[in-house]
């Protein structure tokens, strides 16, 4: 079995140079590394890495101790009260004519308030309840967003990695035709100037190399502080994978969706609160009645004020339990003005609702098209890719037979190579774009990744 180093010089033999790119390209994905990470894997490494998610699911855990705090509002409320106190009376009575006694008080007793009727505090903990629902809304918004921005960074790095094997194959192509227009120009059927335009083209791509290494270098950094990891390993694509588009006539399903979407929820919410932000308003007018009860003693040590010469100690037990209404009648206008703003604000959210879903639905229909004009775009470049090959096969012979000049020749290459970056990223907007289309329709989930991880080389 013939080495890679022989196979590779065979392959620079050959007239076309598809089968060079063909290789590169297939030895990037069958010398996959062992610990190369798929797109499922480094999401579930930035789920527990990522500030902006973490922070997400810390403010809902939060919400859901706000919901609790507003359920006891309901419930009812115990304390326990202690005091001690030492006093000392003085002065003169009839049968003393000077007196100063000291004396003690010691007081301990239990209170217990049940709120019977209280439509605020009611209002309130529905509210709590609909604050969780926005909190959950909001997390699976922050888990949509990381999906994408994970996915964004991991084929943007899979892009860098095909533009420098491009760019490194055509480098290869232009030294081969750097050498060929030396060797015609030293036997004398070819000028100085076929020489001179493959070295400018040589300069030209070996910047472009440069580039190329240093935006890898960049796109694999971001994608290392995204997730977490250092010196991350993508999985590539696998190679002609069929990419294709949702049928045009399913546009109306995916908008239907669309009432699902977390921010048409999280706007859905906020009418509700604002509904019961308005009721609330609406109980400062109302009478409130709790139900109190007490039970406690008080003990008097060395006599009391009322029996100042007194030296016995006394103890009197006390219990109480009652219904107690409170009515507001008039608070200076300040209740009839807060409904007036609640009802106002209750008509913004309701605006915002309906702004939400048009948003939304445009989102929806966008990201569809964009899904759609890529997946033709991908075909539309996978036939400019066997045309741009023909192409530079022939100018290649016709070079060969004289009919052709050498900036012929470098001008084929350079359209058949920038034709293969653009259909490879155009490739990987296609699957970007198929998750960004159910992140606009809100039906994005973790879930969703095992799909593009079905496409990537095992």
């Amino acid at each position: 079995m013939p080495s890679l180093q022989d196979s590779f010089h065979a392959l620079r033999r050959l007239p076309a140079l598809l089968t060079l790119i063909g290789l590169a390209t297939g030895l990037s994905a069958l010398t996959t590394p062992l610990h190369a990470q798929s797109l499922d894997e480094l999401y579930q490494a930035a789920r527990d890495y990522d500030a902006s998610y973490r922070g997400a699911r810390s403010q809902f855990e939060a919400t859901l101790a706000r919901a609790e705090q507003a359920k006891a509002n309901l419930r009812p409320t115990i304390g326990m009260q202690t005091s001690i106190t030492r006093n000392t009376v003085s002065g003169n009575i009839d049968t003393v004519p000077y007196f100063k006694h000291p004396y003690g008080v010691r007081q301990n007793g239990v209170s217990l308030t049940q709120p019977l009727y209280r439509p605020g505090n009611l209002a309130s903990y529905q509210q709590g309840e609909k604050l969780l629902q926005q909190a959950d809304a909001q997390l699976a918004l922050a888990e949509q967003d990381l999906i994408v921005r994970v996915s964004q960074a991991y084929f943007d790095v899979l892009a860098a990695q095909d533009s420098l094997v491009f760019v490194q194959a055509q480098k290869v192509a232009v030294e081969e035709q750097l050498a060929s227009a030396q060797r015609n120009f030293e036997v004398g059927t070819a000028t100085i100037t076929d020489t001179r335009e493959a070295q400018a083209r040589r300069d030209l791509v070996l910047s472009q190399e440069i580039a190329a290494q240093n935006d890898l270098r960049v796109k694999r950094l971001f994608l290392d502080q995204l997730v977490g990891r250092s010196n991350t390993t993508p999985k590539p694509l696998q190679p002609n994978v069929p990419i294709s588009a949702p049928p045009a006539e399913q546009i109306s399903q995916w908008i239907e969706a669309t009432n699902e979407h977390p921010s048409v929820q999280l706007a859905q919410t906020a009418v509700d609160v604002a509904e019961l932000e308005v009721r609330k308003a609406q109980a400062g007018e109302k009478p409130t009645v709790d139900l109190t009860g007490s039970y406690g003693y008080a003990r008097n040590e060395n006599g009391s004020s009322l029996s100042p010469t007194s030296t016995v100690s006394s103890r009197i037990y006390q219990g109480s339990i009652g219904v107690t209404m409170n009515i507001p009648l008039y608070a200076g206008g300040a209740l009839q003005n807060r409904i007036r703003e609640t009802l106002s604000l209750e008509d913004k959210a309701r605006s915002d609702l309906e702004a939400a879903r048009r948003n939304v639905a445009q989102a929806t229909r966008s990201a569809f098209y964009g899904v759609v004009s890529g997946a033709s775009q991908v075909q539309a470049l996978q036939a400019a890719e066997a045309s741009s090959q023909v192409a530079l096969d022939a100018n290649r012979l016709g070079y060969q037979v004289g009919v052709r000049i050498n900036i012929d020749v470098l001008n084929s290459q350079s359209q058949l190579y920038q034709t293969k970056r653009d259909l490879a990223q155009a490739r990987y907007n296609v699957l970007l774009g198929g998750l960004k289309l159910r992140q606009a329709n809100g039906s994005l989930k973790p879930e969703d990744l095992q799909a593009v991880n079905q496409l990537l080389v095992p």
